[in-house]
């Protein structure tokens, strides 16, 4: 297991040639600590936990590493499906500023067309990750003030991934000389 920078891992999943939607999470306070644990599952793109805590109000540490190549239905069953009810995405910012004026185009189209139609919020949000391109979105359960029975279900298969990535953590919060997160 290669444990590495939190941004890191996110940059993987990033750049996985899967279909962007089909990306699911759970996530919610670490079990022991500071910080928040992250499960970001996709059938083919696999599963990545991050550990990361905010430093300061602009800064955020962690932690993470892959700890399955493919999301098969067990672990697929502890992740969120379409219809849950919080949504997250990963994003990359446009490449230059034609890109940029491109994404905002499409953008605007988007907003409009949703603006003069019924629409779900699942639908609308969907839409919109497509029209910015977002390389990774999907349905997401998330407690910001505790942990959600499926983060602790995953905690207990990848045991050993939760011990290492929690001393990674920990030692960085050390180096960093942080008692507490920021919140």
């Amino acid at each position: 297991m290669r444990i590495r920078e939190w941004q890191d891992i996110l940059e993987d999943v990033t750049d996985r040639d899967v279909d962007s939607e089909g990306w699911r999470a759970v996530a919610g306070d670490r079990a022991g600590g500071v910080g928040e644990d992250l499960y970001l599952g996709h059938p083919r793109g696999g599963v990545f936990f991050l550990k990361t805590y905010a430093k300061n109000p602009f800064e955020v540490r962690g932690v993470g590493t892959q700890v399955a190549r493919k999301l098969d239905d067990e672990i697929g069953s502890f992740l969120p499906q379409a219809e849950a009810g919080g949504r997250f995405a990963v994003q990359s910012p446009p490449e230059d500023e034609e890109h940029a004026e491109s994404v905002a185009k499409r953008l605007e189209t988007v907003v409009e067309t949703h603006a003069d139609a019924p629409t779900r919020p699942q639908d609308f949000f969907d839409d919109v990750m497509e029209a910015v391109e977002s390389p990774a979105f999907g349905p997401m359960e998330y407690d910001q003030y505790d942990r959600p029975e499926q983060l602790e279900e995953l905690s207990d298969r990848f045991e050993e991934a939760d011990e290492l990535l929690s001393a990674e953590l920990e030692e960085l919060i050390e180096t960093d000389e942080v008692d507490r997160g920021f919140m």
